[in-house]
């Protein structure tokens, strides 16, 4: 499972996401998802909702991982969004988020939903990689550094 295929492309990235909170960036992550990927938007974002409830998705140092299942989706898929300024998210570290991977999955996909979160947190652990999308302000470049930097692994 590579990044590229849970991506399909710049219309998957928000680049400079301005928002008030948790749940408020979770209903347009959700919104974004649902145009994209032709989901159902109320009933993604009270997935996630539902989610987050759990136990937060804040991984500490300033990354989230949302992530839910949808009955209709076909294949894991994914939005990624750099926020203008970092909200609070109820993470483990308890620090602000400002860099963001929605990951959505079909409603039967055990094993492929956990590949797919595992490729996205080991991307994210990545520190270089993360300061260089903080620094992105184009969802174009954000969507290449996210996919390039995958094949860069890979070669190595």
């Amino acid at each position: 499972m590579e990044i590229a295929d849970l991506l399909t492309g710049p219309e998957a990235v928000l680049a400079s996401v301005k928002t008030s909170g948790k749940k408020a960036l979770l209903a347009e992550l959700a919104s974004r998802a649902a145009n994209v990927f032709g989901l159902e938007e109320r009933r993604l974002f009270d997935r996630l909702i539902e989610r987050e409830a759990l136990g937060s998705t804040g991984i500490g140092g300033g990354i989230a991982i949302p992530h839910g299942r949808m009955p209709t989706l076909t294949t894991p898929r994914g939005v990624f969004a750099r926020l203008a300024q970092p909200v609070a998210f109820d993470s483990i570290d308890e620090r602000p988020v400002d860099i963001v991977f929605l990951l959505v999955a079909p409603e039967g996909a055990g094993a492929d939903h956990l590949k797919a979160l595992a490729r996205v947190s080991r991307l994210l652990r990545d520190r270089s990689l993360v300061d260089k999308l903080r620094a992105t302000e184009s969802a174009e470049a954000l969507y290449a550094l996210l996919v390039e930097s995958v094949q860069a692994q890979s070669a190595a």
